[in-house]
């Protein structure tokens, strides 16, 4: 089972390069950044993560306070701090972290930490009862936070994680490498590929209609055939946005849309 994480820290380079480092584990999967703890907060309370990755200085609310904050969650993530101080060790501690690296982390210790992690999910899922005598555990797994849905994506806005409603997208798109999120007015970087978009948005409403663009039906105005068995979508956002549909991805089109 992979565990869900969550990188929290104000430095966009920062979180880049933890992200590049965790991308070596494959049982970590990074479902959402934030760039201050304010935001990390109700990104918590909004998914179920399985590990924090957390910065102590950033802006408002710190890395510690956020610690102390999330104690009383009835879902709690392991802590594990990044920061490039020494000095709060012991305070990092208080508030249960996991461990405590410093920056620039090192691939190793990194490993060590998350191994920490994974021994600490497997020892709480020993069997407990309830004063009852019921077995709490076996309840507890009938809800496997895998299958958590919510309908929101995290995505950058001007240096802040923003949650998209799925309502709100238009599309999402490869461009340089990045991907991009589409909204009536806005275009927001997100950290997903567009493989787990599509797997994360609903297959009901979203459509791959080429290897770079993933587009939501509900938002097409006009299809407009291009060259060659291909389209062209028109969507309803404020450019009025063109989204191509590959030749092969046509076939499919036409059987969902019936024409």
């Amino acid at each position: 089972m992979k565990l869900k994480a969550l990188i929290v820290d104000d430095e966009y380079p920062a979180r880049q390069e933890l992200r590049f480092l965790l991308n070596n584990f494959d049982n970590i999967e990074i479902v959402g950044e934030a760039a201050n703890a304010q935001e990390a907060l109700a990104l918590i309370k909004a998914l179920d993560y399985q590990i924090l990755f957390l910065d102590i200085s950033m802006p408002g609310m710190t890395g510690l306070e956020l610690g102390a904050a999330i104690q009383g969650l009835p879902q709690q993530p392991h802590v594990i701090f990044v920061t490039a101080y020494d000095e709060y060790a012991v305070q990092a501690f208080e508030v249960n972290a996991v461990d405590y690296l410093l920056k620039p982390v090192e691939p190793g210790r990194l490993k060590k930490a998350i191994d920490k992690v994974v021994k600490a999910n497997h020892e709480n899922s020993g069997t407990n009862t309830d004063k009852a005598g019921n077995d709490t555990d076996k309840a507890k797994a009938k809800i496997d936070p895998s299958k958590i849905r919510i309908d929101r994506i995290p995505a950058e806005k001007q240096g802040k994680t923003v949650l998209v409603a799925e309502s709100d997208i238009f599309y999402a798109f490869t461009e340089q490498d990045y991907i991009y999120i589409k909204t009536f007015t806005d275009k927001l970087l997100t950290r997903f590929t567009l493989k787990e978009l599509e797997a994360r948005l609903n297959p009901q409403v979203f459509f791959r209609t080429h290897r770079c663009y993933l587009v939501n039906l509900h938002k097409v105005r006009e299809i407009v055939p291009f060259f060659n068995g291909t389209y062209n979508l028109v969507v309803e956002d404020k450019e009025n946005s063109e989204v191509p549909v590959s030749r092969a991805q046509a076939k499919k089109l036409r059987k969902i849309l019936g024409f």
